[in-house]
């Protein structure tokens, strides 16, 4: 399939827009490091506000007991 559709550019100068560009490359994507310390913060919040680090930690000990770490 075609691509069609660009990233829209940034609207605003200055620094909303120096800041809309933050890690971005020149065809247009972002460092894949920028993205995940974009999203960490919010999936922490989202773990612990749902009960899903606990989950989380439960499935990492029985995995590490499988190892036999």
């Amino acid at each position: 399939m075609a691509h069609t559709a660009e990233r829209p550019a940034a609207r605003t100068r200055g620094r909303p827009a120096e800041f809309a560009a933050l890690g971005t490359r020149p065809g247009g994507r972002r460092h894949p490091m920028v993205a995940a310390v974009m999203v960490l913060p919010l999936a922490v919040l989202l773990a612990v506000v749902f009960g899903g680090a606990e989950a989380v930690i439960t499935q990492a000990s029985s995995v590490a007991g499988l190892l036999g770490l």
